[in-house]
C-alpha cells in the first residue's frame, strides 16, 4: 500500500516541535506495518530541497513567530475574502487542477493520509480524491474557541470565535468523509462527535528517541519546555508564572525553554527564558524536575511524552496527562497552583539531597508504542476494508452519518 501523507510543510530532517515528532512517530509506525509513505507539502522559503519521496506544492509562511505585521494582516484579509479560517488561508492560493498536478508527481498512490485540518480545510476535494486517513492532532474548533476566552482584545476575540465556528464546520465534514480518523487522544474523539464510530482509532505517541546513559549534572531546579507561540501553550505558561512561581522559594532556578511570538513575560529573577535550545533532551535531563503547566487546549502534549520516556520526574496538571492512561510512579498530579508548587518544592528537595527521583523510561516508552501500534493497525484495517470493497461503476463512496451536526458543534463550542 502506497499512502501520500499530505501535511501543511514537508518534514523536517531533525524534528523540533512537537507536531513535527508526532508525525515522524506516526509516519515510522506506518512504515513499519508495511505501508510505502510518502510526503506532500509546502517548503519553508530557503529552506532545504526536498528529498526522495517528498513533493514539494509551493512555498509558503505559515509560522505566526516567522511573520510581521504585514503577513498576518494578509493571512486575515484573505480569510475574510475566502470564507476560510485564518490557519486554512496560509495554504489556499492553488487551483484544484495546479494542486492535483503537483500531488500527482508523487506517483500513483492508493490513498492519503490528512495531517491535521488545514490542508483539507483550504482544499476540500482532498478527502474525497482519494480514500482517506485523518489525523486529528487537536480539536482544533476547540481550542480556537479557548482563545478567545483568553483573547487580549475584542477584534481578537472576534477573530477566533470565528476561526472556531469555521473549523467546526470543517472537521465535522472531514470526519464525516474520512475512510479511518485518528486523534491523539481519547477525548478528542468524542469532542469530534465520533462516539463509538469504528472508524475513529486514537493513537498513543511514542517518540523512541534514543537515551542517553543517565547523568548527575542538573543546570536548573525546575524546566519547561515548549512552543510558547502557540497559544494554548502559553495560557498554561501564564498560568505557572502568575499563579505557581508566587508560590515558589526563590531560591529555586527555573529554566523554560521554547520559541516566543514576541518578548517573554515579565518574570522574578530567579526564571531565565532560554529560547529554542539546541539539544531539548538535554535540556529535559538537566533539569531536577520538569513542570507539566498545561491549562488548555486538546490533543497530546508531546513534552510529556518526552518527559516520561526520559524517566524524568514531573509535576503535571491532569490535562498535560492527555494521551497517557498510566503516567509513571514518580509522576504527582496537581491542578491547584499551591498542591502544584508544593509538589516541585518536594520534588526538588529530594533531588538535592541526592535522592534522585528518576526512573528507566523504557517501560512507558514500550506501553505506548505497543498502544501506537495498534491504533495505526486498526486504522490501516478500515482503510484496507474501504479500499477492496467491491463498487458499482460511477457510484460515489459513502459518506458515514456524524454524532454531531457542524451547527451542533458550532452551538457547543462558539457563544
Amino acid at each position: 500500500m502506497h499512502l501520500l501523507f499530505v501535511s501543511s510543510l514537508l518534514p523536517e530532517i531533525e524534528p523540533s516541535s512537537g507536531f513535527e515528532l508526532a508525525n515522524r512517530a506516526i509516519a515510522a509506525e506506518l512504515r513499519r506495518q508495511g505501508v510505502r509513505v510518502s510526503f506532500a507539502g509546502f517548503r519553508v522559503p530557503g529552506s532545504r530541497l526536498p528529498r526522495a519521496g517528498e513533493t514539494p506544492l509551493g512555498e509558503r509562511i505559515i509560522e505566526n513567530a516567522s511573520a510581521g505585521r504585514v503577513q498576518k494582516a494578509a493571512w486575515v484579509a484573505e480569510a475574510l475574502r475566502a470564507g476560510l479560517p485564518v490557519s486554512a488561508a496560509k495554504l489556499s492560493g492553488l487551483s484544484s487542477a495546479v494542486l492535483r498536478q503537483r500531488i500527482a508527481a508523487a506517483g500513483p498512490v492508493d490513498g492519503y493520509v490528512l495531517n491535521s485540518i488545514q490542508m483539507p480545510t483550504a482544499y476540500p476535494f482532498l478527502v474525497r480524491d482519494k480514500p482517506s486517513i485523518f489525523v486529528s492532532h487537536n480539536v482544533e474548533h476547540r481550542t480556537a474557541a479557548e482563545n478567545a476566552e483568553h483573547a487580549a482584545s475584542a477584534m481578537s476575540r472576534m477573530l477566533y470565535r470565528r476561526e472556531a465556528r469555521l473549523l467546526a464546520a470543517a472537521e465535522a465534514r472531514v470526519c464525516r468523509e474520512a475512510v479511518a480518523i485518528h486523534t491523539l487522544a481519547e477525548e478528542d474523539g468524542r469532542a469530534l462527535g465520533l462516539g463509538s464510530d469504528p472508524r475513529h482509532a486514537p493513537l498513543a505517541l511514542a517518540l523512541g528517541r534514543p537515551r542517553a546513559e543517565p547523568t548527575t549534572r542538573r543546570s536548573h531546579d525546575i524546566g519547561l519546555i515548549g512552543t510558547w507561540s502557540w497559544a494554548p501553550n502559553r495560557v498554561g505558561l501564564d498560568w505557572f508564572l502568575a499563579e505557581v512561581v508566587p508560590l515558589l522559594s526563590p531560591d529555586l532556578s527555573i529554566a523554560i525553554a521554547g520559541r516566543f511570538d514576541g518578548r517573554p513575560p515579565q518574570a522574578p529573577r530567579n526564571v531565565a527564558f532560554l529560547g529554542r535550545v539546541p539539544d531539548a533532551q538535554d535540556f529535559v535531563r538537566s533539569s531536577r524536575v520538569i513542570a507539566l503547566a498545561t491549562k488548555g487546549g486538546t490533543g497530546v502534549q508531546l513534552k510529556t511524552i518526552e518527559t516520561f520516556e526520559e524517566g524524568m520526574p514531573a509535576v503535571a496538571t491532569s490535562q498535560a496527562l492527555r494521551g497517557v492512561d498510566a503516567p509513571p510512579a514518580n509522576v504527582v498530579v496537581a491542578d491547584d497552583p499551591e498542591d502544584f508548587a508544593i509538589g516541585l518544592g518536594a520534588m526538588v528537595e529530594r533531588d538535592r539531597a541526592g535522592r534522585s527521583l528518576r526512573l528507566d523510561g523504557v517501560a512507558f516508552a514500550e506501553h505506548q508504542h505497543l498502544a501506537l501500534s495498534r491504533g495505526i493497525g486498526k486504522g490501516l484495517a478500515v482503510l484496507e476494508a474501504e479500499l477492496t470493497r467491491p463498487r458499482r461503476s460511477g457510484a460515489t463512496p459513502d459518506r458515514r452519518p456524524q454524532a454531531f451536526s457542524a451547527s451542533e458543534l458550532n452551538t457547543q463550542w462558539v457563544g
